[in-house]
């Protein structure tokens, strides 16, 4: 398993944002909460906290190369899946409006 935190646009390390890489699969870690899981076929988002807040969602687009827009908009054609990255949500119905 390598941890790496995610560096800014001048080459500093972000604190509470990391890179996990680990067996072919490819995670964005949030503080500590797992906010996508890629394999060589999925693109996975944790449902409850995969737009959390503007921090998580600036470094989730930077992770995966894209806007808000566009990722809401692969959630809704089934490219992204949505599901419980962290064990412990019970609530979200993970759909996406």
């Amino acid at each position: 398993m390598n941890v790496t935190n995610m560096t800014s646009s001048n080459g500093n390390k972000i604190a509470n944002q990391f890179i996990v890489t680990d067996l072919g699969f490819k995670y964005f870690q949030s503080y500590r909460s797992m906010i996508v899981k890629i394999d060589l076929h999925n693109t996975y988002l944790d449902k409850k906290y995969w737009n959390f807040s503007n921090t998580t969602s600036k470094y989730r687009n930077k992770f995966l190369n894209e806007t808000t827009k566009e990722t809401i908009a692969k959630i809704k054609s089934g490219e992204y899946k949505l599901v419980d990255l962290n064990g412990i949500d019970n609530t979200s119905n993970g759909k996406v409006s």
